[in-house]
C-alpha cells in the first residue's frame, strides 16, 4: 500500500514539475531588434481631414435607390483636391464610385501588394439621432475626439492610408514593389460594384497580389481579462455565413382548441435544441495560436492552463465557450434572428418559421452546417430550408513575410504589443480581394477599447486624434516595409 502511495505521489510530483516547466517556458517572444519609430504627423491637420470626410453622407442603404450619389462624387472630388501628391503622382482607375490607385514600383518582377479601406458607411438608425453626443454627420472635434459615422468604420482607415502615402511621397520614398490603394464605395452592402469590380480590373491586367491588407480587427486594449498589453489581432481569414429556415408543421385550427403539440411548440423545441447543441468547435489552427499568444502575457495561474493543454484543453475550451468573443473564434455560431407564425391571435399556424443565421468557421462549410442542423432537428414535422450563404474564406499564412511586415510595423509604433493571428467574425471586401492575393490580411492599426464597441454600426462612433495619428504612423511603416524587396 505504501509503494502504491509513493508511486502516486511520484507521478503527481512529475506532473507538477512538467506543468511548471511548461508554464515558465510559455512566455512572450523577445522583441530584440525592434526599435520604436518616431514619425512626426500633423495630427490636428489629419483630424481635420477625417472630420471633413465624415461630413459626406456616403451611406450605403440596402435599397440602392435611397443612396445619394452626389455625396459619393463629392467625396471623390474632395480626395482629389485634398491629397494632390497622390492625385498627381499615382495612376487612378475608377470602378463605379470606387477608386484604385497604382504606385508603380522600381522592380516590376516583384508581386504587388494592396492596401485598402472603404468610405461608405451604414445609416444612422432612424430615431436614435438624439442618442448621439454629436451630430453623426457633423464631423465635430470635441476635446480631442472626432465624432461621426465612419470615424471607426472605415473612413479613419481611408484617411490614414491617404495620409501615410502622402507622408511617404513627401519624404521621397520610392517603393521597389508596386503598391495599389483601393477605396471601396459599397462594402457595407457586399462590395459587388466596388471591390468586386476592382478585382475584375486587376484580373484583366493579369495582376496577382503578394498580399492585401483590408479592415479587420484592431489593436485591442482592456479587451481580454488577464492581458494588460495591447493586442494586435491580424485576421488571416473571415467567417462565412449561411441562413436556414427551421419550419415546424402542424394541423393548425382555432386557438380555443389547441392540440397537445402546436407548430410553435415544436419550433421552440427545435430552437432550444440548436442553442443547447452548438456546432462543434475547439482550439486549433489560428484559434490555438491566438489564445496561445495572448495567454503568454497572463499571470501564472491561467497561463498554466494554456501552457498545458495536453491536460487542460477540455477545461480551457469549456471556459472560452462561455465568453461570447472567444466562442465565436472557436466555432460556427448559431443565431436565431427572425420568427413568424400565425397572422391572427386566435389562429393556430400551420407553419411556424424561425430564421437562423450561422457564421461559418473555416473548418466548416455550408453543406456541413446544413447537414448538422438537419441531423439535429430534422423530423417528419421539422423541415430545414436553405435561404442562402457564402463559405468562409481560405486561411492566409501567418508565417508569411506579409504578416511579418504588418506585425513589425505595429511593434515599431505601439511597442510591446501582443501580435496574433485572428479570425474576422464579420464580412469585409477581402472576400473579393482574396481571389487575387496569395494572402489576405484584415487589420486596422487603431486602438479599440470595450467602450468603443457600441460605435460600430451603432451610436456615438468616434476616434481620438492621438489614436488616428498612431494609425497613420503604423500605415506608414506597413507600406514602407511592404514596398521593400
Amino acid at each position: 500500500m505504501k509503494n502504491i502511495a509513493l508511486g502516486i505521489l511520484s507521478i503527481l510530483v512529475v506532473l507538477v514539475a512538467i506543468m511548471t516547466v511548461n508554464t515558465i517556458r510559455h512566455t512572450p517572444p523577445s522583441l530584440t531588434g525592434v526599435t520604436q519609430t518616431k514619425i512626426e504627423i500633423e495630427k490636428d491637420k489629419v483630424a481635420g481631414h477625417l472630420a471633413e470626410a465624415i461630413r459626406f453622407r456616403t451611406v450605403s442603404n440596402q435599397s440602392k435607390t435611397k443612396n445619394d450619389r452626389s455625396q459619393f462624387t463629392g467625396f471623390i472630388d474632395w480626395v482629389a483636391t485634398t491629397y494632390p501628391a497622390i492625385t498627381n503622382r499615382l495612376d487612378l482607375q475608377r470602378a463605379n464610385y470606387s477608386l484604385l490607385y497604382k504606385w508603380q514600383g522600381t522592380d516590376p518582377s516583384l508581386k504587388p501588394i494592396l492596401v485598402t479601406a472603404h468610405y461608405d458607411v451604414v445609416p444612422v438608425l432612424p430615431g436614435t439621432e438624439n442618442k448621439w453626443s454629436a451630430d453623426p454627420f457633423g464631423g465635430e472635434i470635441i476635446d480631442g475626439i472626432i465624432w461621426g459615422r465612419g470615424a471607426l468604420d472605415d473612413k479613419s482607415g481611408v484617411i490614414a492610408i491617404l495620409e501615410a502615402v502622402t507622408y511617404l511621397l513627401d519624404s521621397g520614398y520610392q517603393p521597389a514593389r508596386t503598391i495599389y490603394l483601393s477605396f471601396g464605395h459599397d462594402e457595407e452592402v457586399g462590395g459587388t460594384e466596388g471591390a468586386a469590380a476592382i478585382v475584375a480590373l486587376l484580373q484583366e491586367q493579369g495582376v496577382q497580389l503578394l498580399w492585401s491588407l483590408d479592415e479587420g480587427s484592431f489593436v485591442f486594449k482592456d479587451m481580454f481579462p488577464g492581458v494588460k498589453n495591447l493586442i494586435a489581432t491580424i485576421n488571416v481569414a473571415e467567417k462565412g455565413s449561411v441562413t436556414l429556415d427551421i419550419v415546424a408543421s402542424a394541423p393548425g385550427g382555432h386557438s380555443s382548441m389547441p392540440p397537445t403539440e402546436t407548430a410553435i411548440g415544436k419550433l421552440a423545441g427545435a430552437i432550444t435544441l440548436l442553442e443547447n447543441n452548438p456546432v462543434p468547435g475547439g482550439l486549433d489552427g489560428m484559434g490555438k495560436d491566438l489564445f496561445d499568444n495572448m495567454s503568454a502575457y497572463m499571470d501564472f495561474g491561467p497561463r498554466m492552463l494554456f501552457a498545458n493543454q495536453w491536460l487542460f484543453k477540455s477545461l480551457v475550451e469549456q471556459q472560452l465557450s462561455s465568453v461570447t468573443f472567444a466562442n465565436a473564434m472557436m466555432r460556427t455560431t448559431t443565431a436565431p434572428t427572425m420568427l413568424s407564425g400565425s397572422v391572427k391571435t386566435n389562429v393556430l399556424p400551420i407553419e411556424a418559421i424561425a430564421t437562423v443565421n450561422f457564421r461559418i468557421h473555416p473548418r466548416d462549410t455550408i453543406e456541413s452546417v446544413t447537414q448538422y442542423v438537419e441531423d439535429l432537428v430534422g423530423s417528419e414535422d421539422i423541415e430545414v430550408r436553405f435561404r442562402g450563404g457564402i463559405n468562409a474564406s481560405s486561411v492566409s499564412d501567418w508565417q508569411s513575410p506579409g504578416f511579418a511586415n504588418i506585425a513589425l510595423a505595429s511593434r515599431e509604433i505601439y511597442g510591446e504589443v501582443v501580435i496574433t493571428p485572428g479570425l474576422m467574425i464579420a464580412g469585409t471586401d477581402s472576400r473579393h480581394y482574396g481571389k487575387i492575393a496569395d494572402n489576405a490580411f484584415r487589420y486596422n492599426p487603431f486602438i479599440v477599447t470595450p467602450a468603443d464597441l457600441t460605435g460600430f454600426h451603432g451610436t456615438n462612433e468616434r476616434i481620438s486624434i492621438d489614436n488616428l495619428a498612431q494609425g497613420v504612423r503604423t500605415y506608414v511603416q506597413i507600406i514602407r516595409h511592404g514596398g521593400e524587396q
